[in-house]
């Protein structure tokens, strides 16, 4: 099993894990389903190989309520029948600004403005804002090779606890 290269940053940085999820958290705010929200987190995450965060985010979904259907699939949303047009416009911009050095242009035209029909402009402010911050801690996670652990469902559970 792989060990973690230090503690993670977020926690010994001051003021950094609580910087970044105020900043994830202000994206709660904005009009965007909840489980939206947790899948494009999810899918940025499987991209980015965080087993952290794709733990927390597979466990908020499952305690909102998802069906495993729908969370086993994020992975493979374009070719799974169970997602609404806004989230699969939600998930495309995820994987489109969570890519950015894999094409020449990196967030489309037709997927901005595919999201753009699902999402006011506030909301979109918030998708890309929730999609910058999944990516930060990825980044963390990833680059110090975090563990996932029991931990992560204290997270989630603190989470749910605080946004009730």
């Amino acid at each position: 099993m792989t060990q973690a290269r230090i503690q993670n940053p977020a926690l010994t940085v001051p003021g950094a894990l609580d910087a970044a999820q105020q900043l994830g958290a202000s994206t709660k705010h904005a009009g965007i389903p909840e489980a939206t929200l947790a899948m494009v987190t999810l899918r940025a995450s499987q991209i980015n190989g965080c087993s952290v965060c794709v733990d927390i985010h597979t466990r908020e979904l499952e305690h909102i309520g998802e069906s495993s259907e729908r969370i086993h699939l994020v992975a493979a949303w374009r070719e799974a029948p169970y997602f609404s047009d806004g989230e699969r416009a939600a998930l495309a911009l995820s994987e489109a600004a969570t890519r950015l050095a894999d094409r020449p242009d990196p967030v489309p035209d037709e997927v901005w403005d595919e999201a753009a029909r699902h999402y006011t402009e506030p909301q979109l402010a918030a998708l890309v804002v929730a999609i910058a911050t999944i990516n930060a801690f990825n980044r963390v996670n990833a680059a110090t090779r975090q563990i996932t652990g029991g931990y992560v469902a204290g997270i989630v559970e603190a989470a749910a606890g605080a946004a009730a």
